[in-house]
């Protein structure tokens, strides 16, 4: 549903502890995948058809499940916030995980609000709507417009755990939200009320018996329609689609007045939506997009065109655009036409911060026909609205094949176009370009990039951890590698670096346990992504071999990623220019003890990018 706001905080505080250990109690064989199959997002049914927790169709009488009656405070919760209970679970999200941004475009959501209720969650854990950003702290009770774009980013060690209630609401739920809190304009004075277990409490919960039309009335047809043409009443295609929806209206009224719910008029109703659902395409709703950025037509097949009749004739798969998702790294190709026209196999540097991918950037740099922006494209990629990390609240550096929207894909492209030169400093004239990159966040960013960049390639840099947090160590202590001077919730020094997921957690450490922390969070995440593209993607260079023998590495990793080479290396490679003291094997050892006081806790990922270096 629709809101004037993005978040409403309700006056309601339930005990979380209680919560949660009824939940326990149900014990984790309970618990069932996403429908869609989201990595690191489960659910357990309280609430479906027929009881059925088995049964995620949204039509049909809703029931509780056995479980239901195992959980009585729960119950009582979900009393006390006062509705008619649609389908209802418990959605919990694994350690890093993440919903992905999306708007519910449903036709079960289009007058449906969903009410969250944390049970188990960290002040970490943040639910973003469109621009606005809230932690819903454990036994509060929130609702928020689902209309717009949201997503939620799990970033901590522990799972989250909310109740989740869909709902057309009560009259006892309306009270609440006009007593209900708005974030952003805060009422003096204004507090929750705690509602207490009640062990002697049987409530008598009210669940859906009708949620989906046989045959929609005529007023509800222009309900929708109406509600849809005011989010695009200022397209210049408006008024075209405007007249074939009228249309469409009057002639279903006609069908209606003739034939109600009445099967015998079904024939007649399913030729009228598919002429009309044509007519409205050749108008160009399937090129309008609304205010939430979905498509027109998307919309209007999921609230009309697929819902008006239910003869279980549906095409809506047949015309899902592709920009109502963002496109995932492994999508991307196949979405994309035979060959990227602007970008050919642009090569991204990735690995931990200071292992030496300066150096290995400026090498590569010189090789004939590739094109840089000549440095870190830190504020290249976050000057791009929405791509900074201060617009979700500093929550990491990572970015996610989700957050390539496609205008965030068509500005992004055509900055890095307009900045590359090559190694005599010219801009690329004509035809795909090859495309060198190094920005140490990169490292958490592989899927993002390879939405952007349908083609490509990744060089993995490994280098002896040890020598790694040994420069690290140094970065942090010589105030150069400064990312955010002032970050909220930081009470260490200036934080160093890139961002990682979890950082408010290294408050308070050793800075060599924090970097240890960074350079962990960093590898796994990068392996993790590294692993899942395809091996002709990604290409390895040893730090070691490339400082011993440079000349012959670098001609075996131009081969390796199509680039030609022209020049002969010295022996001794000059030094890069972020170096802070001259490199040496050794140099590790100056904080030798410190180093090897964090190996065990880090010592599963120097495992594993030691195995993944020697692919």
């Amino acid at each position: 549903m629709k809101l004037p706001v993005p978040f409403v905080q309700l006056p309601l505080k339930f005990d979380a502890e209680v919560l949660a250990a009824e939940i326990a109690a149900l014990g984790e064989h309970q618990w069932l995948p996403h429908p869609q199959g989201f990595a690191g997002n489960s659910m357990l049914p309280l609430v479906a058809v027929d009881g059925d927790p088995g049964n995620e169709n949204f039509s049909g009488p809703m029931g509780p499940t056995p479980n239901l009656a195992r959980c009585p405070y729960l119950m009582q919760a979900m009393d006390s916030i006062g509705v008619t209970l649609g389908r209802t679970r418990l959605m919990r999200l694994s350690p890093h995980a993440k919903v992905t941004q999306h708007a519910d475009k449903g036709y079960y959501w289009r007058e449906r609000m969903r009410i969250h209720v944390p049970i188990t969650t960290q002040p970490t854990v943040r639910f973003y709507c469109g621009d606005a950003m809230v932690n819903m702290a454990a036994g509060e009770c929130w609702i928020f417009d689902t209309w717009r774009l949201h997503r939620v980013v799990n970033d901590d060690e522990h799972s989250r755990v909310h109740l989740v209630i869909d709902t057309v609401g009560g009259e006892r739920f309306w009270n609440h939200v006009a007593d209900g809190n708005v974030p952003d304009q805060p009422e003096p004075g204004w507090q929750p009320r705690f509602i207490a277990p009640d062990p002697s409490a049987r409530p008598q919960l009210d669940f859906e018996s009708t949620n989906s039309p046989v045959v929609m009335t005529p007023w509800e047809v222009r309900e929708h329609i109406g509600f849809l043409l005011t989010e695009i009443a200022r397209h210049p295609q408006a008024m075209p689609i405007q007249q074939s929806l009228l249309t469409f209206t009057r002639r279903w009224q006609a069908l209606w007045a003739c034939y109600g719910e009445s099967r015998e008029g079904w024939p007649r109703y399913r030729a009228l939506l598919d002429q009309s659902r044509q007519h409205v395409i050749a108008c160009g709703a399937g090129s309008v997009h609304i205010e939430n950025k979905l498509p027109l037509q998307v919309v209007l097949d999921a609230h009309v065109f697929d819902a008006a009749l239910a003869d279980g004739v549906s095409q809506q798969s047949e015309y899902v655009a592709p920009e109502i998702a963002a496109p995932t790294a492994s999508a991307s190709s196949t979405a994309q036409s035979a060959r990227d026209e602007q970008f050919d196999r642009p090569v991204f540097i990735v690995c931990p911060p200071r292992s030496g991918s300066t150096f290995l950037f400026e090498t590569l740099a010189q090789a004939p026909g590739v094109y840089t922006i000549g440095d870190e494209s830190h504020q290249l990629i976050e000057g791009v609205a929405g791509l900074a990390p201060a617009k979700n609240g500093y929550a990491s550096n990572c970015l996610a094949a989700d957050d390539a929207w496609p205008s965030v894909v068509a500005q992004l492209r055509q900055r890095f176009l307009a900045a590359l030169r090559d190694r005599d400093r010219r801009p690329p004239v004509g035809g795909p370009v090859r495309m060198l990159e190094k920005t140490p966040k990169n490292a958490l960013r592989v899927p993002f990039l390879a939405a952007v960049f349908p083609e490509a390639r990744f060089v993995y840099l490994h280098r002896d951890p040890r020598q790694v947090l040994s420069s690290m160590i140094e970065a942090w202590s010589s105030g150069r590698f400064r990312t955010y001077q002032e970050l909220p919730d930081w009470q260490g020094p200036p934080w160093s670096l890139l961002l990682v997921p979890g950082w408010r957690r290294l408050n308070g450490l050793p800075l060599n346990q924090l970097v240890a922390a960074q350079w962990r969070t960093t590898t796994k995440m990068l392996l993790d992504e590294l692993e899942a593209l395809p091996p002709e993607r990604v290409s390895i260079v040893n730090y070691d071999s490339l400082c011993r023998e440079p000349e012959a590495e670098i001609r075996r990793l131009c081969q390796a990623v199509d680039f030609g080479w022209d020049r002969e290396l010295d022996k001794d490679l000059p030094l890069s220019r972020y170096t802070v003291s001259k490199p040496d094997p050794d140099k590790w050892r100056r904080h030798e003890a410190e180093i090897e006081a964090v190996m065990a806790s880090i010592q599963d990922q120097v495992d594993r990018a030691e195995a993944f270096s020697r692919r």
